[in-house]
């Protein structure tokens, strides 16, 4: 006789003698994990207030939590997204640079997915990851992939997989190449005439074009976005599921993506899920991609790592604090070149510190198209760029004005300075001890080339 059979047999008895009979509730059951996420789209979509149209994002922002002020923790591709998924800044985990030239993580183990497992988790990675050059290291239980992880074919797969999900618990890791360049071709909805350019980017017609092209990317990846929700909610698994929306950081136009501004580090993040990930809230505390790991673990009621840098966003959603954190840091070591440089921002200030000793751009980490064709025209190469940059956000919110060298804000700077220097030393960082190398058989553009599509030199 089952143990199960006895217990309910006792139950049913000792209610039919009209004892008191103590409720037991079960447990609920954890919950799934959709992490869904773009390439190169920053906060230029539609819930954050751009003439882009975005209305499946819409939608779940108006059914979850959208937060302001979320920042990656380095404004370039493969060490931001190893940041969000290990919880630590890319010179803690190890990716300082981009995956298909050469750069890993130092331990694949550090990522989420290997603290997910233990806890009854089935993980799967559909369409783009760039943390690994064979997405077989990672440890995901289900891999596909595509050439070109084109939404048309992710989104598909991503549905596909939700209508035949696991009983078990899942960490479903969507990713979509949209919107990095090339863009798509504009459609009617997209017509150049009536585009802006963004904030740092002249309004001409070149610029108009390359900005309509990035809102057709925007409405694919949105389509497919909108295609993934359908399915999670035609499957009954919307409930129970933490649905995350994010990208990796700004756009691929000048001095937006692979910079340290907030065009650069400023991010996209939707949450939506049971419980207090609804209603439609809006968070204006700044918070970091660092925080997604942290704040799943508390969400699931398991054990933290001791490794991790960033703090759960639970008592900001549930209304218990107004911020969790004082400042919030990002970084670049390589992109298609090297070009070291570390930064910090609180709410009022951002300071960013150049280490490479150039004085004028590093054009190779801008992506080609229109807008930088533009700039170049006009003698891009030949601006300054200066070593030390301090803004101020409210009077500056565009970053364009340095008062690194006003005698006003001198103890602002040293303040600041001294921030970054303490959470450098803090975490081990390995530009305090000179030139960061990259690993053996690395790829990097010369710093003197004037595009990312110029043969890449062996640097490791």
């Amino acid at each position: 006789m089952s143990s199960d059979f006895v217990r309910r047999r006792d139950f049913l008895g000792a209610c039919a003698a009209g004892a008191a009979v103590p409720l037991v509730r079960a447990a609920a059951p954890r919950p799934n994990i959709l992490y869904i996420h773009s390439h190169d789209t920053g906060r230029y979509l539609q819930p954050y207030g751009h003439a882009v149209p975005a209305p499946h994002l819409q939608r779940l922002a108006e059914g979850g939590v959208l937060f302001r002020k979320a920042f990656s923790a380095a404004p370039t591709c493969s060490p931001s997204r190893a940041s969000l998924l290990t919880g630590m800044c890319p010179h803690s985990n190890g990716m300082l640079g981009l995956a298909h030239r050469g750069f890993s993580m130092a331990d694949y183990r550090q990522h989420i997915l290997h603290t997910l497992r233990p806890a009854g988790y089935h993980t799967a990675l559909i369409g783009l990851q760039h943390i690994a050059a064979d997405p077989k290291v990672i440890g995901y239980d289900q891999v596909q992939s595509f050439r070109g992880n084109r939404t048309e074919d992710v989104a598909p797969a991503a549905a596909a997989f939700l209508a035949n999900a696991p009983a078990a618990p899942f960490f479903l890791d969507v990713g979509f190449f949209e919107t990095h360049r090339a863009f798509r071709q504009p459609g009617p909805g997209e017509d150049a005439r009536f585009c802006q350019p963004p904030a740092p980017i002249p309004d001409t017609p070149e610029s108009r074009a390359d900005i309509a092209a990035f809102k057709a990317s925007a409405r694919v990846m949105d389509e497919g976005v909108g295609e993934v929700l359908r399915a999670l909610d035609a499957t009954g698994l919307a409930a129970n599921t933490l649905v995350i929306s994010t990208t990796d950081h700004g756009i691929a136009f000048p001095a937006m993506k692979c910079n340290c501004t907030d065009h650069g580090m400023g991010v996209s993040l939707i949450l939506r899920g049971p419980g207090v990930f609804s209603g439609g809230k809006v968070i204006d505390a700044m918070v970091s991609h660092l925080d997604l790991f942290p704040t799943i673990c508390d969400l699931l009621e398991i054990e933290k790592p001791g490794r991790l840098q960033g703090t759960s966003l639970l008592p900001l959603v549930r209304g218990e604090a107004q911020e969790i954190h004082e400042a919030v840091f990002a970084e670049v070591n390589y992109h298609a070149a090297y070009e070291p440089q570390r930064a910090v921002r609180t709410h009022r200030w951002k300071y960013i510190r150049r280490y490479d000793g150039r004085a004028h751009p590093n054009l190779p980490n801008c992506d080609d198209g229109p807008s930088k064709s533009l700039w170049l025209s006009n003698g891009w190469r030949g601006r300054a760029v200066d070593a030390e940059q301090l803004y101020d956000l409210v009077f500056d919110p565009n970053e364009t004005r340095n008062a690194a060298a006003d005698p006003t804000c001198r103890s602002t700077l040293d303040e600041m300075r001294g921030r970054l220097d303490q959470w450098m030393h803090a975490t081990g960082d390995p530009i305090l001890r000179g030139p960061i190398a990259a690993p053996p058989g690395a790829l990097a553009n010369d710093p003197d080339d004037a595009s990312p599509n110029e043969t890449p030199k062996r640097v490791g």
